[in-house]
Protein backbone atom coordinates (compact mmCIF):
# COMPACT_ATOMS: atom_id res chain seq x y z
CA UNK A 1 0.00 0.00 0.00
CA UNK A 2 1.46 3.59 -0.74
CA UNK A 3 -0.02 6.65 0.93
CA UNK A 4 0.23 9.87 -0.84
CA UNK A 5 -1.33 12.82 -0.19
CA UNK A 6 -4.99 14.13 -2.20
CA UNK A 7 -3.64 16.77 -4.19
CA UNK A 8 -0.84 14.44 -5.51
CA UNK A 9 -3.98 12.02 -6.27
CA UNK A 10 -5.93 15.07 -7.86
CA UNK A 11 -2.71 16.18 -9.87
CA UNK A 12 -1.93 12.98 -11.61
CA UNK A 13 -6.02 12.11 -12.33
CA UNK A 14 -5.77 15.73 -13.83
CA UNK A 15 -2.93 14.80 -15.76
CA UNK A 16 -3.93 11.52 -16.61
CA UNK A 17 -7.64 13.56 -18.25
CA UNK A 18 -5.47 15.94 -20.06
CA UNK A 19 -3.26 13.20 -21.59
CA UNK A 20 -6.55 11.13 -22.69
CA UNK A 21 -7.85 14.11 -24.20
CA UNK A 22 -4.82 15.14 -26.38
CA UNK A 23 -4.75 11.48 -27.46
CA UNK A 24 -8.85 11.74 -28.88
CA UNK A 25 -7.72 15.12 -29.87
CA UNK A 26 -4.91 13.51 -31.68
CA UNK A 27 -6.63 10.50 -33.15
CA UNK A 28 -9.30 12.69 -34.43
CA UNK A 29 -6.73 15.12 -36.37
CA UNK A 30 -5.34 12.21 -37.79
CA UNK A 31 -8.70 10.25 -38.84
CA UNK A 32 -9.95 13.85 -40.57
CA UNK A 33 -6.49 14.19 -42.67
CA UNK A 34 -7.03 9.92 -43.70
CA UNK A 35 -3.75 9.22 -41.86
CA UNK A 36 -4.93 6.46 -39.41
CA UNK A 37 -2.66 4.41 -38.84
CA UNK A 38 -4.29 0.74 -37.73
CA UNK A 39 -2.01 -1.56 -35.77
CA UNK A 40 -2.55 -5.43 -36.49
CA UNK A 41 -1.49 -7.78 -33.76
CA UNK A 42 1.35 -10.63 -35.21
CA UNK A 43 -1.21 -12.92 -35.75
CA UNK A 44 -3.69 -10.91 -37.18
CA UNK A 45 -0.28 -9.33 -39.91
CA UNK A 46 0.76 -13.09 -40.49
CA UNK A 47 -2.49 -14.21 -41.51
CA UNK A 48 -3.47 -10.68 -43.54
CA UNK A 49 -0.13 -11.53 -45.89
CA UNK A 50 -1.39 -14.94 -46.09
CA UNK A 51 1.64 -16.73 -45.18
CA UNK A 52 3.07 -19.60 -42.75
CA UNK A 53 3.89 -19.08 -39.01
CA UNK A 54 8.02 -19.56 -40.27
CA UNK A 55 7.78 -17.12 -43.24
CA UNK A 56 6.55 -14.57 -40.96
CA UNK A 57 8.49 -14.90 -38.41
CA UNK A 58 11.76 -14.86 -41.36
CA UNK A 59 10.51 -11.87 -42.19
CA UNK A 60 10.69 -10.66 -38.71
CA UNK A 61 14.22 -11.79 -38.51
CA UNK A 62 15.35 -10.22 -41.97
CA UNK A 63 13.47 -6.94 -40.67
CA UNK A 64 11.87 -7.28 -44.44
CA UNK A 65 8.36 -5.98 -42.66
CA UNK A 66 8.88 -2.84 -40.13
CA UNK A 67 7.35 -3.97 -36.66
CA UNK A 68 7.11 -2.63 -33.00
CA UNK A 69 7.43 -5.04 -30.26
CA UNK A 70 6.43 -3.96 -26.84
CA UNK A 71 7.18 -7.17 -24.58
CA UNK A 72 6.00 -9.95 -26.29
CA UNK A 73 3.65 -8.64 -28.01
CA UNK A 74 3.98 -7.71 -31.43
CA UNK A 75 2.40 -5.12 -34.05
CA UNK A 76 2.84 -4.10 -37.64
CA UNK A 77 1.11 -1.60 -39.53
CA UNK A 78 -1.56 -2.26 -41.95
CA UNK A 79 0.15 0.53 -44.38
CA UNK A 80 3.68 -1.16 -43.87
CA UNK A 81 2.01 -5.12 -44.65
CA UNK A 82 0.07 -3.19 -48.01
CA UNK A 83 3.23 -1.38 -48.98
CA UNK A 84 5.56 -4.56 -48.75
CA UNK A 85 2.35 -6.47 -50.91
CA UNK A 86 2.58 -3.37 -53.11
CA UNK A 87 6.62 -4.21 -53.54
CA UNK A 88 6.02 -8.02 -54.35
CA UNK A 89 3.59 -7.10 -57.46
CA UNK A 90 4.16 -8.80 -60.71
CA UNK A 91 2.82 -7.17 -63.61
CA UNK A 92 0.17 -4.72 -63.82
Amino acid sequence: MVVIPTSTLEALTDGIETLKEMVGRLAEDQQKKGLTAEWLENEDARRFLGVSPKTWQNYRDKRVIPFSQFGRKIYVKRSDLENFLQSCRVGR
